[in-house]
């Protein structure tokens, strides 16, 4: 649950980013929402967490 949380609030921040300096529009950050609220109920959905959880246990384990 931790890793969703922070997840969301690392790509909240980057769309806030996206918007505020490279001129991303209101209206195309709320399409990637919705498209993003969509595919989630869909049967690739567990794939993608699944790729989520590794990438974050891959870049977990790097030291520097």
């Amino acid at each position: 649950m931790i890793l969703s949380i922070s997840g969301v609030v690392l790509l909240a921040v980057i769309v806030f980013l996206f918007c505020r300096k490279d001129g991303l529009k209101a209206s195309h950050a709320a399409i990637c929402c919705l498209f993003g609220f969509y595919l989630a109920g869909t049967a690739i959905a567990p794939s993608i967490t699944a790729g989520g959880h590794s990438l974050a246990s891959l870049l977990g384990g790097i030291k520097l």
